[in-house]
């Protein structure tokens, strides 16, 4: 780490620098672990009240200056504009929802008072200091579903954002500090793969991340010798399938924005797609004109919708190399799959492949990028099997008139989140979370309030 003591911020549209950030060596991450320690207790007897209007002040920050985050977030990671100001606009329902639901998800609960002289209570205590390892898709949004429940709850937490999102993740830690959250309680962690491992060697009580399975089977593995609270998300393989009575236009157009909105960097991204063979042929025709209307270009354009690939050339090759394996294969690609021709920055021109099949890499391995497989199925049965075909579970999506097919379908189906004429979205008050290689834990809705906090159990004899 001592070689790489800066880091270089690049704006993937351009290609250029736009800042460098001091990367923390292993003092100075052993620094902010220990100062988060001492500051922690004086957090947590601070009250809940008080931290709440801490926390208000942030999120009215937020607000006041989302023109200024949603710039930075765009030129940090290449999403169109529109598209950081619809993550920051977001985010403000889930401070809402933060700030209204944390005292009575961890009020005091009494579970025993039956006249005589026993009573038995249920406490919720904080963690204490957690690492929050964070992802560059939704800087904003994965970030503050961990930072801002662990803050109200009482924590201190180390977050380290993505390098492919410094500047926001920077931003974030000074409109916290300004709205009243000590500097020992909020610290950023900056670096690479091995700041990472560095934070993971502190006594710390908890590790949140998103990313790849890759790197979270080491967190796991790293976390297994603490003892500590693990919450894991790691993305997806999202499947839709969309049945025979739909309005095949509206279903089109829907599962293309699910499949291509933020350049296709989502873990809820759908990432394939099942059509039902009597209505295959119009979807299709629906699904790429759809794709072919969504404009590619500068991020920093009102009306742009697909924007540069955040992790440039490294991102440009694998995608490539899954269309490349499925034509291989026998997949045929109707539009896209290749690098675009801008001037600078890295793009890809979104591609949609037909004659799928799950011996291709691009129907089983995460793409996380603006391509997608479209694949005819004869009936509900065949649709759900190969939406099971997967080591992933975080979401599922059915197109469907009839909401009890749908969810007849949908409870066969391996995933932490079921959608039903909808697709790629999140709720706040719903809990997120993964099932097999998309990960362990959760976060968000009333339960990813209580994640943050640990239960003492009363027995109090008068």
């Amino acid at each position: 780490m001592k070689d790489n003591m800066e880091l270089e911020v690049i704006n993937p549209a351009t290609g250029k620098v736009i800042g460098k950030v001091p990367a923390d060596d292993n003092t100075n991450i052993e620094r902010k672990y220990k100062a988060a320690r001492a500051a922690q207790p004086a957090w947590q007897r601070l009250g809940l009240s008080a931290r709440l209007e801490i926390l208000k002040k942030f999120r009215d920050r937020v607000e006041k200056d989302i023109e200024e985050a949603a710039l930075v977030l765009t030129r940090d990671t290449g999403k169109p504009i529109s598209q950081s100001r619809n993550e920051l606009k977001g985010l403000l329902a889930r401070f809402d929802f933060f700030l209204a639901e944390t005292e009575t998800t961890v009020a005091t609960e009494t579970v025993l008072r039956d006249g005589t002289a026993l009573v038995e209570e249920i406490e919720h205590e904080p963690l204490g200091v957690i690492a929050n390892i964070s992802a560059w898709n939704y800087p904003w949004f994965v970030g503050s579903n961990v930072y801002v429940p662990a803050l109200l709850t009482g924590n201190a937490v180390l977050y380290k954002p993505s390098e492919f999102a410094l500047l926001s993740g920077h931003l974030m830690e000074r409109y916290l500090h300004e709205a009243g959250v000590p500097s020992g309680v909020f610290a950023l962690v900056c670096g690479r793969g091995d700041a990472g491992a560095a934070l993971l060697e502190q006594p710390i009580d908890g590790i949140f991340f998103t990313g790849s399975v890759a790197t979270g089977r080491k967190i796991a593995e790293a976390a297994a010798k603490k003892f500590i609270k693990v919450q894991l998300e790691l993305g997806g393989k999202d499947p839709a399938y969309i049945t025979d009575d739909v309005d095949v236009k509206a279903a089109a157009e829907a599962t293309a924005d699910g499949a291509m909105y933020n350049t296709g960097q989502s873990c809820c991204s759908v990432e394939r797609i099942y059509v039902h063979e009597k209505i295959y042929d119009q979807f299709v025709q629906n699904f790429v004109e759809t794709v072919k209307s969504f404009r590619l270009g500068d991020p920093e354009q009102n009306d742009t919708y697909i924007g540069a690939l955040t992790r440039g050339k490294a991102a440009l090759d694998f995608l490539e190399s899954q269309v490349t394996d499925a034509a291989k294969k026998g997949a045929k690609v109707l539009t896209g799959g290749k690098k675009a021709a801008t001037a600078s920055g890295v793009y890809l021109e979104p591609a949609v492949l037909t004659e799928v099949n799950h011996e291709m890499e691009i129907m089983r391995e995460e793409s996380f990028g603006p391509v997608i497989g479209i694949m005819k199925v004869k009936d509900d049965a065949e649709a759900q099997k190969l939406m099971n075909d997967t080591q992933y579970g975080l979401t599922a999506a059915v197109y469907c008139r009839d909401q009890n097919r749908a969810r007849e379908i949908l409870k066969g189906v391996n995933a932490g989140s079921a959608y039903i004429n909808c697709c790629d979205r999140v709720s706040p008050r719903l809990p997120w979370s993964g099932r097999g290689a998309s990960g362990v834990g959760l976060t968000l809705s009333t339960y990813g309030i209580e994640t943050f906090t640990r239960p003492k159990a009363w027995h109090i004899r008068s």
